[in-house]
């Protein structure tokens, strides 16, 4: 039997107060904002504890909001060995920003976290996975080394590709003008360990009120279902293959989800060759054995 190694990752989005100012719709309400205080004082030592349980190192996204809103629990992830990334500032949009507004949240961040940690950080994960083609330079350009925001793949690491474009169907025009194939556009030296809607806890069981999906009552076992059979099937199919599970204090602090993860994560303990890192051991490890494409965008000198 071929010999198996799964690189298995914790991301967790710090989202709290930031989600509700930049992309929940919950900025005027002190009900949504007392949401976001949960998560960043309850939220993160629950997880703390349960990672610890474990023996798991994650790699947390922090907002720079949530990072100069919770010294302390953020003291608590980077005293207890974690790895801390971007995550914006205030959960904005970075497809609603411009350049220049790009530019002074990345530069904010990168400077809080560098000062919070003693280190710059390596990776980020745009706020609601929304990325844009200056954004993706910008990373590069400030040293970042790896992202955490595509959809390319879902259980291998690969380089990420920018400047992809399509043509929107006019219907006000003829048909000629819009059956045209997507352009792919050049790859760059920027990791992506990719991300996955159907491996993340906030859509299915956080409650908006804004949102039409917004639900957030959905059973954290059938959660679990979806997120094992995602591993079984990888496991099946994959000799090497990451797990990277995505979750948020808000979310994964809660009790019925607690014990979700504590489940999954004893399922996948069960298999051979699991290994647990942070998502920059991930990066470092593709790094090492795989070339970047010629031609690729690389940092500007």
């Amino acid at each position: 039997m071929t010999k198996k190694r799964v690189l298995c990752c914790y991301g967790i989005d710090v989202d709290a107060v930031s989600g509700w100012l930049g992309s929940y719709g919950g900025e005027d309400s002190p009900a949504d904002i007392s949401r976001g205080l949960f998560a960043g004082h309850v939220g993160i030592p629950r997880m703390l504890k349960m990672l610890e349980k474990y023996n798991i190192k994650g790699t947390w996204f922090i907002p720079g909001h949530s990072l100069e809103t919770f010294p302390e629990e953020c003291k608590m992830v980077k005293e207890a060995g974690h790895e801390i990334g971007l995550h914006g500032y205030s959960h904005e949009n970075p497809t609603d920003m411009t350049v220049e507004q790009q530019h002074a949240v990345l530069d904010k961040c990168i400077k809080l976290i560098t000062e919070f940690s003693g280190k710059p950080p390596t990776g980020s994960a745009a706020p609601w996975w929304e990325t844009s083609t200056d954004g993706i330079k910008m990373l590069l350009d400030k040293g970042i080394e790896y992202d955490h925001s595509m959809f390319h793949q879902d259980c291998q690491p690969y380089w990420c590709r920018s400047g992809d474009t399509w043509t929107k169907i006019d219907y006000s025009q003829k048909a000629e003008t819009w059956m045209k194939p997507l352009v792919k556009g050049r790859s760059t030296s920027l990791v992506e360990i990719p991300v996955n809607w159907y491996i993340d806890d906030l859509p299915p069981m956080m409650f908006m009120k804004n949102s039409s999906d917004g639900y957030g009552w959905a059973n954290a076992r059938d959660i679990e279902d979806i997120w094992r059979d995602h591993f079984d099937y990888f496991y099946r199919e994959y000799d090497e293959f990451i797990f990277p599970i995505n979750c948020h204090p808000d979310v994964s602090g809660r009790p019925h989800a607690i014990l979700m993860h504590e489940r999954l994560i004893e399922h996948i303990n069960k298999h051979e060759g699991i290994e647990w890192v942070t998502m920059d051991e991930v990066n470092k490890d593709f790094r090492s054995k795989n070339s970047i494409p010629p031609n690729s965008i690389m940092p500007s000198l």
